[in-house]
């Protein structure tokens, strides 16, 4: 399957800017059963000085600075991709996988392996998944007992934070802690995915954050809405021996060829599409907009 994805960003400065420096991941990295084929970044205004790089997860990070006044900046990306990961969710249901039990994964984790050591530092807290309350490992510990595949105990709670949490666009932002948005059960696909990661690493087991797209449908018979899809984030669990498993609790579903990844980290923090910090005075205004089409 080939994908063609626009993504827009737009904030409007209600006093001029004189200086604004950001930190971009928009470039899609290569993944299992993703390749990238195109790429292109275009900034408004001009960028002063622009530079990419890979950072210790191996994703792109993009670096620009405008030193000249504006009131709109404006960043849109334009990235071809081939993607090809229905293929592989077969394998998640080998007994490679599900046979691995939560008592066997801690037992695998005390190796020092390249592959073992690379996953544990997922265990670790991270900017925003900090020690968590009783109430996150109580939740977790509801699907994993120490006998039990980590694979169904992961899936399970994918299917349970889907069913217990209600998306409110709005209620969070990128800083609401974990314990709140446990206990208020609200918020959107960043906080399910983060939820999630830190239900796992309160069990000591790896889990990552994944940031990207999901390509949306639009009902049979109809033509589908500009703009009409989204940056979306689901989370992966390591399972030692077999690999890393990707789950998607706000959609209650293994991830396949829509969704499209742009980059993973420890949460939230490593992988934000867009941040940075201006010079200037008053509020802005922030409009995002993603296209994703099928490449015939």
């Amino acid at each position: 399957m080939l994908y063609s994805v626009t993504h827009t960003t737009k904030y409007d400065y209600d006093a001029p800017v004189s200086y604004c420096h950001n930190i971009a991941v928009l470039k899609p990295r290569r993944s299992l059963g993703q390749e990238l084929l195109e790429y292109k970044m275009v900034v408004s205004p001009e960028a002063d000085e622009i530079s990419e790089r890979v950072d210790f997860f191996g994703n792109y990070i993009t670096r620009f600075s405008i030193q000249k006044e504006h009131r709109q900046l404006k960043v849109t990306t334009k990235s071809k991709l081939r993607r090809e990961y229905e293929q592989y969710k077969t394998d998640f249901r080998s007994d490679k996988c599900v046979k691995i039990t939560l008592e066997q994964a801690k037992n695998s984790l005390l190796k020092t392996e390249a592959e073992i050591l690379e996953a544990k530092q997922f265990v670790l807290e991270s900017i925003f998944i900090k020690k968590t309350s009783a109430a996150v490992e109580t939740y977790a510990r509801q699907s994993f007992k120490p006998n039990r595949s980590v694979f169904e105990a992961a899936e399970e709670l994918m299917q349970r934070i889907y069913t217990d949490f209600d998306f409110v666009s709005g209620f969070t932002s990128v800083s609401t802690p974990i314990d709140e948005v446990m206990e208020e059960r609200k918020g959107v696909c960043q906080d399910f995915a983060q939820i999630a990661i830190a239900c796992i690493r309160s069990i000591s087991l790896p889990a990552r954050y994944i940031s990207g797209y999901i390509e949306t449908l639009p009902p049979p018979g109809q033509e589908k809405l500009v703009g009409a899809d989204a940056s979306h984030a689901w989370f992966s669990i390591f399972i030692p021996g077999f690999g890393w498993v990707d789950f998607d609790p706000t959609n209650n579903q293994i991830p396949g060829d829509q969704h499209l990844v742009v980059g993973w980290g420890r949460d939230y923090y490593d992988v934000p599409p867009l941040k940075g910090v201006v010079y200037g005075s008053g509020k802005s205004k922030l409009a995002v907009e993603v296209d994703i089409s099928r490449v015939i």
